[in-house]
């Protein structure tokens, strides 16, 4: 295969898309909303890989087959959103070549000037892999199309000096149901992501046992997640609904009960304890376990051997 082919076909504009797409020139040169049905380009003569410079919020129904979610895999007929930011890189899905529906891009300097400029990076599922879509309800579903409906009507329009703040407020209406909805979802998949629970304890507690933090130091979040096949910020957020902790918190709750364990062996030293737990500094070791327990771990020592 020619290596070329793996490179993937970089986006500065959204005009430049549409034209890749078959499609005419957006109504607006920062925003547009692209049907799927009228993509003109035959799906062969696409680039197999895209890196873009703006945002795609991608909302596709009728979606045939099933989808990839961590270890398992759902059947969603009904579809769902996902969500791209800028400089990310797009690949084709076989899997996902049947599908009707409408892609939302806008470039970030249609933000400036604006609350979303910032706000918008407050929405954790631009991070999230393309396997982390979120999947509607249909009562959702409704909604969603609504708000892209709004979106439309405007675009379709006279463009006037109100038209950036109208399109900015409905792009936020849609973000914010999608983090509602999103919540729902790790709320209703409460088997599987008990299983990714399970399946992160598990992994901690060999990490430690196999002596992996004294060879590589303390695991990181970005381990972790791939090892569950997840993308970090979503493995954080779907923790997060699940304990009230993120990853990070998730691993220092695993250092400090290792931490009790070593530290109740007379064998062990708190320097040995800290090193034996990935800890490059003792200190390092000392503030964490304090903050955590509010005693140093020689006082935790000391009261441990007084009992």
């Amino acid at each position: 295969m020619n290596s070329k082919e793996n490179i993937p076909q970089k986006f500065t504009s959204i005009g430049d898309l549409q034209r890749t797409l078959g499609l005419p020139k957006p109504l607006h040169p920062l925003v547009s909303l692209v049907n799927y049905a009228d993509i003109k380009t035959p799906e062969e003569d696409l680039p197999k890989a895209m890196l873009l410079d703006f945002y795609k919020i991608s909302y596709k129904f009728n979606l045939q087959g099933k989808v990839k979610y961590g270890q398992h895999h759902y059947d969603f007929d009904e579809g769902g959103i996902s969500f791209i930011a800028p400089n990310q890189i797009i690949a084709s899905k076989e899997e996902e070549k049947d599908y009707s529906g409408y892609t939302l891009l806008f470039h970030p300097d249609f933000l400036y000037g604006s609350c979303m400029a910032k706000n918008i990076k407050k929405y954790g599922f631009f991070s999230y892999s393309a396997n982390e879509a979120l999947y509607l309800s249909a009562k959702e579903r409704q909604t969603i199309s609504e708000v892209f409906e709004h979106i439309s009507q405007e675009l379709d329009g006279t463009i006037d000096d109100f038209s950036q703040d109208v399109i900015l407020s409905h792009i936020e209406v849609l973000l914010n149901y999608s983090s509602r909805f999103y919540k729902r979802q790790f709320i209703t998949r409460k088997v599987v992501n008990h299983d990714i629970l399970t399946n992160l304890e598990e992994l901690l507690e060999n990490y430690f046992n196999d002596e992996n933090a004294l060879l590589k130091g303390l695991p990181t979040v970005n381990y972790l997640a791939e090892k569950l096949h997840l993308s970090p910020r979503y493995l954080s957020d779907l923790l997060r609904s699940l304990t009230g902790q993120n990853t990070q918190q998730h691993i220092h709750e695993k250092v400090i009960e290792k931490a009790k364990e070593y530290l109740s062996s007379d064998n062990l030293n708190v320097a040995e304890v800290a090193y034996q737990l990935g800890f490059e500094h003792p200190q390092s070791f000392t503030k964490i376990f304090k903050k955590k327990t509010n005693l140093t771990p020689i006082e935790f020592k000391q009261n441990f051997q007084k009992n």
